[in-house]
């Protein structure tokens, strides 16, 4: 198994995590990798004649090019759109870390790349055990940061980013998601970000400019692969 992976997680839920793991994807797959991708848990989903669908692990797959099955790509989905330890805990199932593990493994018979999209933030629980955090330790990969820039994210950020640290998990960088378009001295708290992180961002999303992510993520692919080839 040589496929490299990546896990995008954030500083909350709704900072964009998707956006940047489908942009990553997109990326990847410009630059001739086969790539696949991975959301191991989703809540908020919609009842369909072909079961329950997750909107950000449908955007996924349209980015990715194996022809994965929806399933492959989705394990764990939920309908109602609430914490996932209490979905999972409604609908009676136990979300368990080795059958994420062997989905994981199957797509990297066939991928160069995966692209793992959690839920939530780090510590996002899956159950009474588990956390988002133990998902890139099971599967032995890094972990990308997205944060949604607001009041806050300073905070936010660090806790995320010493966490992480403890974990073992390797860093992989961070990106900055402006999901609050009256956010005040933006620039300034962007520098902030940098030095307390200590290094620049990945990439830098726009506030509600679709599309405009894109070209500026999909260059990002390059250096995330060689980063993570060193």
């Amino acid at each position: 198994m040589n496929a490299r992976g990546i896990f995008v997680t954030g500083t909350d839920t709704g900072v964009g995590k998707t956006v940047v793991a489908c942009a990553l994807a997109r990326g990847l797959v410009r630059r001739g990798h086969r790539v696949g991708v991975l959301k191991p848990v989703a809540s908020g989903s919609e009842r369909t004649p072909a079961g329950l669908r997750n909107e950000d692990a449908l955007a996924l797959l349209g980015c990715a090019n194996l022809g994965q099955g929806y399933e492959s790509a989705n394990p764990y989905c939920f309908e109602p759109p609430i914490s996932p330890h209490i979905a999972a805990d409604e609908a009676g199932i136990s979300i368990d870390l080795r059958r994420i593990g062997d989905v994981y493994r199957s797509i990297a018979r066939q991928a160069d790349w995966i692209v793992v999209e959690g839920a939530g933030g780090w510590l996002a629980p899956l159950s009474g055990r588990d956390s988002m955090a133990d998902l890139p330790q099971a599967l032995g990969i890094p972990a990308l940061l997205v944060i949604g820039l607001r009041l806050g994210c300073l905070n936010h950020a660090a806790l995320t980013r010493e966490a992480i640290a403890r974990s073992g998990v390797r860093f992989a960088g961070w990106v900055g998601s402006a999901i609050d378009p009256q956010f005040a001295r933006a620039s300034q708290n962007a520098a902030t970000l940098a030095r307390l992180l200590g290094e620049a961002p990945l990439g830098h999303i726009p506030h509600l400019a679709p599309g405009a992510a894109a070209p500026v993520l999909e260059a990002a692919a390059t250096e995330l692969e060689r980063r993570l080839s060193t």
